[in-house]
């Protein structure tokens, strides 16, 4: 289970802050540095360590969502793409917005959300997607299976728990799927699912990976319907590096996501390591519980490892739903286009040069 403020709090904090703000943002950033181990595999087109340091700015705090920078970390995967180790800087309520972190250089690659980026790059962030973890976005609506809710159109009549933080994505999910928004009863809630347990509301805003395993593990039995299933295709956790990087460091990027790409494979083959790794080494501060990780790593796998990206390769996004994230951003009021969001030709180099990643 989360601790503190709940991630999608956090993340929905980010949108829509002046230029300053995104660019000057200050706060503590939770830099904990996580020791490499050896690798025995795994070519690379630099000497050992000629990269140096990496620096990779996690999207929040050291849950088992970044399962593969840590098996990347643990099996060596950074020191064989060049670096001479990993710097896995976390990120949380007092951290400064991962963007601004990638942005001024302090990371070199951070982990984000679409909105989040486009925000940053409209008011003059110097950035670039280049490959998605998340096919699709991890909200959803959560229900209890006595009394499902399983489509938009079924939260017609019905209380909704949301959260004020994420209350632009509701409108836009909303307006996506043409619902009268005074047809749902919205109810203001916090972070914490225990109100739809009591029936003081019908429905509950979640990210499919978090609230519902909380319950679940507590023995509730719940019933989710994703937001991306209802055209609200955003995709997620995605990786953003700096123009400049992609300009003058080419191949670092390249380097960054072989490491990346190899520790994700791994942990989509198994989620149980990623969530002991967080549990007991680099979270093992933060009071997981070993059993909701465990569930919160299978369901997330669902999202990264695809039929698409089973064919094409870790990160990759189509052109179809590159388009498709531009049209949600705009239901949304974020205007920019694929070319200023996204740069995938990386990507496509990379398995291109080294196909036996895919």
């Amino acid at each position: 289970m989360r601790t503190g403020l709940d991630r999608r709090g956090f993340l929905r904090r980010g949108v829509g802050v002046t230029a300053g703000a995104t660019l000057l943002g200050v706060g503590g950033g939770g830099l904990l540095a996580a020791c490499g181990s050896d690798s025995d595999g795994g070519d690379t087109s630099a000497s050992a360590g000629s990269f140096g340091l990496l620096a990779v700015r996690l999207s929040w705090i050291k849950n088992v969502e970044f399962a593969g920078e840590y098996i990347a970390d643990q099996r060596g995967y950074y020191k064989a793409a060049g670096f001479s180790g990993v710097n896995l800087m976390a990120g949380g309520a007092s951290a400064t917005p991962q963007d601004t972190d990638v942005a001024t250089g302090k990371a070199f690659i951070g982990i984000s959300s679409p909105d989040i980026t486009a925000n940053a790059i409209t008011q003059g962030a110097p950035l670039k997607i280049v490959g998605a973890q998340y096919q699709k976005n991890p909200f959803a609506i959560m229900s209890l299976s006595k009394s499902p809710i399983t489509t938009p159109q079924a939260m017609i009549g019905k209380k909704i728990g949301v959260q004020a933080t994420n209350e632009s994505v509701w409108s836009a999910f909303l307006k996506a799927n043409k619902l009268d928004p005074s047809s749902i009863t919205k109810v203001p809630v916090e972070f914490d699912p225990l109100p739809l347990t009591t029936g003081t509301v019908d429905g509950w805003f979640s990210f499919v990976t978090n609230e519902p395993n909380s319950l679940r593990v507590k023995g509730y039995d719940v019933t989710t319907f994703m937001l991306a299933d209802h055209n609200y295709p955003l995709v997620s956790e995605t990786f953003m590096v700096s123009n400049e990087s992609i300009a003058r460091n080419r191949d670092k990027v390249k380097a960054a996501l072989t490491a990346e790409i190899r520790g994700w494979k791994d942990a989509t083959a198994d989620a149980a390591l990623g969530a002991r790794l967080a549990t007991t080494v680099y979270g093992k501060d933060l009071g997981l519980d070993e059993a909701e990780q465990k569930l919160e790593s299978a369901d997330q796998n669902k999202l990264i490892r695809t039929e698409v990206t089973t064919k094409n390769g870790l990160f990759t996004v189509t052109d179809q739903l590159v388009e498709e994230n531009i049209a949600t951003l705009k239901i949304g009021g974020v205007d920019i286009t694929a070319e200023e969001l996204f740069d995938l030709s990386i990507l496509a180099e990379l398995y291109k040069e080294k196909p036996e990643l895919v």
